[in-house]
């Protein structure tokens, strides 16, 4: 007679439903299991569900919603499993960072800025009881840090959360969850605002410790070339609904549903491949208030072949310039000499890892930046490095989409009063005039009407996000500045992003300067790209001729370091 393996799952969701406060369901039943050391991937677009369903292993729920049925259980070790929804409010957070723990999409979140980082993972340790005295305590820092790849030595555990780089940041987060040896551990798209060579070491760091840890991983994203380097499963959900699961091999490779064929077929490749939807070439869709993100209308891969609309700018005058820019901070130089042009109803893919300076040099060009040397012309006119010192007209001219939907519009003013406010403080408009260019401005984005009078807090990732560049395109600017624009958004909604971005530079000749570390966006949104180290730039070309001969070391490292499906 064969003996029978009976495989224990540390995390285990039944039948979990959640509503919001007005009866609407957010989960309709989503149920999951996970084997110590696996890490099940929860895929899904802006929207569906996955972070409520993967707050609720923390017994969390967010402002507004309501656990309506089903359970979640965690079993630690060789102990009972533990209800984590039935628990009492001291259990439950007694349970959080012992038993199960969270990493947040933004890493800055999860750090007390006032804090010292060796000091904030102690007091994890000391909260939980870990160890019998401090020095144990102290030994577990050391050896949480040393598991994450980052130094141990005491002046590294002074150091302040603003003094790491954007990957450090997220890695002292991962020290702090994994610092009690948690049974589980829930992963909110932990390197969403990472570059890939940053990611890839934090996803190998993540797979270490779940394997070497036995911790049971689930990982929230959107990103699927993530899911086919860290996950051993994969769960769709879509609309509160697990529609499928399977090995991550199956589902990436052999997807029974449709809905997942159409997020595979989205992701964007190197060779231009992908980033298409389900819609029909030509046609647009528009988001409505019910739909959530509504899907591309397929992207404009390498739009050099496009003629832009006539900008009012001089055929060889380039819309933007920026020569010999130099920025430093004390005796850091973050900028080096930085030369660039975009003409008008091109973009200009500006390429770079965490720290490369890119964000820096966009919010020069902006006059959001430090002081620098060099100059930043706009058709040929040279701008002050303020935008105290700009006129309304240069104001208007040069616009900013930020890379969080989130943070970038005010949660207490309307979609409306927010993209109108550029023309109250820059235009001389009356208010009919202003409201009926806002209202014109949202249909170009594809916002639905409906949803002008909705706070932030009421739209999805992708609406907010089309809503932010719907205030910068209010103005009708010469130049839009985009800064990891796509970074926070899901495959499908970053498609119609993408597709959206091109169609401006069609119609309105708009330059663009397009700020990324996903060098896989390239062929679907840039016409030349130029890479950003360490404040120079290393490499610049067409998108051909850097992605096919790329003649610098470090170009040729950001390729190899791209995940793949």
């Amino acid at each position: 007679m064969t003996a029978t393996t009976t495989v224990t799952h540390t995390l285990v969701a039944r039948n979990l439903r959640v509503d919001t406060v007005t009866g609407q369901p957010v989960l309709k039943g989503v149920s999951y299991e996970i084997a110590p050391g696996e890490v099940l991937a929860l895929v899904g677009e802006s929207g569906s569900g996955k972070t409520t369903a993967g707050l609720a292993a923390l017994g969390h729920f967010r402002r507004g919603l309501v656990h309506t049925g089903g359970d979640v259980s965690v079993q630690s070790g060789d102990a009972a499993p533990v209800s984590v929804l039935d628990a009492g409010e001291r259990e439950r957070r007694a349970l959080r960072g012992s038993t199960v723990a969270y990493i947040p999409q933004d890493p800055a979140a999860s750090l007390n800025p006032a804090l010292r980082i060796g000091r904030q993972i102690d007091e994890v340790l000391e909260t939980h009881g870990y160890g019998a005295s401090a020095a144990e305590r102290s030994a577990r820092v050391g050896e949480v840090l040393a598991e994450v790849g980052l130094p141990d030595d005491e002046a590294y555990r002074r150091r302040y959360p603003h003094e790491l780089s954007g990957g450090q940041q997220q890695r002292v987060g991962i020290a702090m969850a994994f610092a009690c040896r948690p049974s589980v551990v829930v992963l909110d798209e932990p390197t969403t605002g990472l570059d890939v060579t940053t990611q890839t070491l934090v996803l190998r760091t993540v797979a270490a410790l779940t394997t070497e840890h036995d911790t049971a991983a689930l990982y929230i994203t959107h990103d699927l070339a993530v899911v086919a380097t860290i996950a051993h499963r994969v769960a769709v959900l879509r609309r509160g609904e697990v529609v499928e699961c399977g090995s991550a091999e199956e589902v990436l490779r052999a997807p029974s549903h449709a809905y997942t064929r159409e997020l595979v077929t989205a992701v964007p490749h190197l060779d231009g491949t992908g980033v298409t939807a389900a819609s029909a070439p030509g046609t647009h869709a528009v988001a409505s208030a019910s739909d959530g993100d509504a899907p591309a209308a397929g992207a404009c891969a390498g739009a050099g072949g496009s003629t832009p609309a006539s900008s009012g700018i001089p055929e060889h005058t380039p819309a933007l310039s920026v020569s010999g820019l130099s920025v430093s901070y004390g005796d850091h130089r973050v900028l080096r000499d930085v030369s660039l042009d975009v003409r008008a109803g091109e973009c200009l893919m500006l390429l770079g890892e965490s720290g490369s300076g890119k964000t820096t040099l966009s919010q020069c060009v902006a006059g959001l930046g430090e002081p620098h040397t060099g100059t930043v012309s706009l058709a040929g006119a040279p701008l002050a490095a303020s935008t105290q010192r700009r006129t309304a007209e240069q104001l208007r001219s040069v616009q900013y989409v930020f890379q969080s939907p989130y943070s970038s519009l005010n949660p207490r003013k309307t979609i409306a009063q927010s993209v109108e406010l550029p023309l109250r403080t820059l235009t001389d408009l009356d208010v009919t005039a202003r409201r009926a260019r806002v209202a014109e401005t949202l249909e170009r984005v594809r916002l639905d009407p409906a949803l002008a009078q909705r706070l932030p807090d009421e739209l999805s990732g992708g609406q907010r996000q089309r809503a932010a560049i719907a205030r910068a395109l209010v103005t009708t600017p010469e130049v839009l500045l985009c800064d990891e624009v796509t970074s926070a958004l899901d495959v499908s909604v970053q498609a119609t992003i993408v597709d959206l971005l091109c169609e401006l530079r069609r119609d309105l000749g708009t330059a663009m300067l397009f700020v990324t570390h996903n060098i896989a966006l390239a062929r679907h949104v840039a016409d030349r790209i130029a890479v950003l180290r360490g404040g120079e730039v290393v490499e610049s070309g067409t998108v051909d001729e850097v992605l096919d001969s790329p003649s610098h070391e470090y170009t040729r490292e950001l390729l190899a370091n791209t995940p793949r499906m």
